[in-house]
């Protein structure tokens, strides 16, 4: 069950015994039978109610002897160690929220062989002022201690007792349905009645849970997770001929049959200088990849709060100039100043056209096929780096001149005379290109899109020493740097070294980096002959200079 409202997850709660341990090693058919406590009354409100304190202490002496012989042979759940490390390395505080006593919870942690107490940031047993679970006041505590708001709790238990006092506090509930045996019944009633927001039966699904509530870095939303959305969308419009999908940078209309309709849209974040240029190229790349002339472009320009009518005119101009210099029509769009942003952002949308037979879809990759780049990696990042961070590249050592230079890389960040080139040998089967997350991840979407394993030969992946320099200057990998002016193109071995030819000939560097593989998902790399591993980016690696 999703929650209805979007969450946020600052912390998180777990129940012990049954939750973090393993199930079972506290025997309540002979708790109860020894304090003479009702099979459907919960222990310590039995305790609490006995009509003298005598009786209380004698049963309550009896439990903690239980607890305490429990703790001696409990285990840690499956999972529940790696889960917490899990949680540390992203930086949420953890914590156990009991009915049992602190001792025994102490006792317990210690037959945990990877993390113990010093592991939890807060542990409320029933030897804390608060009311016992199902009330919300052990959560409500834990929140008020880790000065967070108890809506950005999450409240993990594996008893109707925990989903209760989560709810009751406000939490988002995790209910993990071990296997309860002869209690199966029971459970499943208490799950209809008392719903939690998340149902697991192993605490390693917690993390995905977790995933959804913690903030994303910056750049695009990570593939596997726009997968997971994608994959809910049925697109059952048969004019569609290229629908969304990870590795699809454009979709494809059939609009009369014999001509397709090619859309795009991406917006410009990283960079404030010549903003408009790149607006325009990083749109018509893509349009180009599928074979298709790129034809109409809107946009929408946001502006902060104190941007001059100059700066806007700048823009607007460069628009211009670049949509001119490609033979783009510059169809409109919207301009706003906005507290929205704190810096230029430029949306563009642009449509083109192909004709249907010479539509290029990634399905049509086949093993065998050799795997074309053009240029050198990392075109559009070693531009941004040096036109946003030209101060911090003099401080290294690099002179005006190599900085400028590299500024110069922002020409050349065109793929369409390349891609039109492709687009007319009849042996390219596929082209990509090299954007946000630079090379390594494009070629995974490439496979990802295409359906087939890929596999790159490292030593050939074309570096410029421009970009080798900067790179190792901010310590950053070229292979995870955004890329466009960079494309990849997939084609057939016997149309290959033609193809190199022409591409060549019009003053485009390429090389021969890879092949494609049988059917299937991933990419296997090779360096100095040997199997070598393929470094994957969670984030573009510009994004740790801003």
């Amino acid at each position: 069950m999703m929650k209805n409202k979007p969450f946020s997850i600052k912390a998180v709660l777990f129940d012990f015994d049954g939750t973090l341990t393993k199930p079972g090693a506290l025997d309540f058919s002979a708790l109860r039978k020894a304090i003479r406590c009702p099979a459907d009354m919960p222990v310590l409100e039995f305790i609490e109610g006995l009509p003298t304190s005598e009786e209380q202490r004698d049963a309550l002496a009896k439990l903690e002897q239980f607890e305490l012989d429990a703790a001696e042979k409990s285990e840690p759940g499956p999972g529940a160690e790696d889960l917490v490390r899990y949680l540390h390395l992203n930086g949420i505080p953890v914590g156990i929220i009991s009915r049992n006593s602190f001792q025994s919870i102490n006792r317990a942690l210690k037959n945990f062989k990877e993390i113990g107490k010093s592991d939890f940031d807060i542990i409320i047993s029933r030897n804390d002022p608060v009311r016992p679970k199902p009330d919300p006041d052990g959560i409500l505590l834990a929140a008020q201690r880790l000065k967070i708001e108890p809506e950005e709790v999450l409240a993990v238990g594996d008893f109707i007792f925990d989903i209760q006092a989560g709810q009751r506090a406000g939490a988002i509930t995790v209910f993990l349905e071990n296997d309860p045996g002869d209690q199966k019944s029971a459970v499943e009633d208490q799950k209809l009645k008392f719903r939690s927001d998340y149902t697991i039966s192993h605490l390693g699904e917690l993390k995905g849970i977790v995933r959804l509530g913690i903030p994303l870095p910056a750049g695009k939303f990570p593939n596997d997770l726009l997968k997971e959305v994608l994959d809910q969308f049925a697109f059952q419009d048969p004019s569609l001929l290229i629908y969304p999908g990870i590795g699809e940078d454009t979709v494809a209309v059939n609009v009369d049959g014999a001509e397709v309709l090619v859309l795009k849209s991406d917006p410009v974040t990283f960079t404030t200088d010549s903003v408009g240029h790149y607006a325009v190229l990083v749109n018509a790349n893509d349009i180009a990849t599928s074979g298709a002339v790129p034809r109409w472009f809107m946009n929408t320009l946001l502006f902060p709060c104190g941007t001059t009518p100059y700066e806007i005119y700048h823009t607007m101009n460069e628009l211009k100039a670049v949509c001119q210099q490609w033979e783009i029509t510059l169809c409109g769009g919207h301009t706003e100043i906005t507290d929205a942003v704190t810096r230029p952002v430029v949306t563009g949308m642009l449509a083109g056209t192909v004709a249907k037979s010479d539509l290029i879809d990634k399905r049509n990759m086949e093993k065998g096929d050799k795997i074309l780049l053009t240029k050198g990696v990392a075109v559009e990042g070693t531009s941004i780096i040096a036109r946003e961070f030209g101060d911090r590249l003099k401080k290294f050592g690099m002179t005006e001149a190599e900085i400028e230079n590299c500024r110069q890389f922002l020409f050349s960040l065109s793929i369409l005379k390349e891609a039109r080139i492709a687009a007319r040998s009849p042996g390219t089967s596929a082209m990509h290109d090299v954007t946000e997350g630079g090379a390594a991840t494009a070629l995974e979407e490439l496979g990802i899109a295409g359906r087939h394993k890929i596999r790159v030969f490292m030593d050939s992946i074309p570096v410029f020493p421009q970009t080798d320099k900067i790179c190792w200057l901010f310590d950053i990998n070229p292979l995870g740097l955004i890329g466009s002016g960079s494309l990849l193109i997939c084609c057939r071995e016997k149309s290959c070294k033609s193809l190199i030819s022409r591409i060549q000939k019009a003053g485009i560097d390429v090389s021969l980096i890879g092949e494609v593989l049988e059917e299937g998902e991933g990419i296997e790399a090779v360096k100095d002959g040997k199997d070598a591993e393929w470094p994957r980016f969670e984030t573009d690696e510009i994004t740790r200079l801003f």
